[in-house]
């Protein structure tokens, strides 16, 4: 089974965000046409890809909707495959590190020396753990063949 062609659109400025979304499609789907996906998978990409060629949108809405349906195609791939964009687990170490360790090592050390105005302290603590174990894990993913060769912008 292959992944549906999309199709040019010729009235589509590439300097918009609809024609650097609709670029950045394109370059995933190249992407995942190098990849073992299961027929799911394929479904669902295709699914999304001939929604968009047939969508008569334009401009922040058509961006909009390119933007889900490349949602969808990823989170569909990420728990299928395991196979994700680059720099995917740093992303989420740094949210995790920030949230999950930072914020409770702030909340320790505002209450340990009574100035809660140290609760940022924390932050920049987190954010370096959260990021080195997410490199660690984009780079065994790449080691896999589990990464993509795009880092995915919104």
């Amino acid at each position: 089974m292959n992944i549906t062609t999309l199709k040019s659109r010729q009235d589509l400025p590439k300097e918009t965000k609809a024609g650097k979304m609709y670029d950045q499609f394109e370059k995933l789907l190249s992407e995942l046409r190098k990849k073992q996906l299961s027929n799911k998978e394929i479904i669902t990409i295709n699914e999304n890809v001939d929604a968009i060629n047939a969508s008569t949108l334009e401009g922040s809405d058509f961006a909009k909707f390119i933007k889900t349906s490349q949602i969808q195609i990823l989170k569909c791939i990420q728990k299928e495959s395991k196979i994700v964009p680059q720099q995917y687990y740093v992303t989420l170490g740094t949210i995790i590190g920030m949230t999950g360790i930072g914020l409770p090592i702030g909340v320790a050390f505002g209450y340990a020396l009574g100035n809660m105005g140290l609760l940022g302290l924390g932050l920049p603590i987190g954010l370096a753990l959260g990021a080195a174990f997410g490199r660690s894990l984009d780079k065994k993913a790449l080691e896999n063949n589990k990464q993509l060769g795009l880092a995915i912008k919104y």
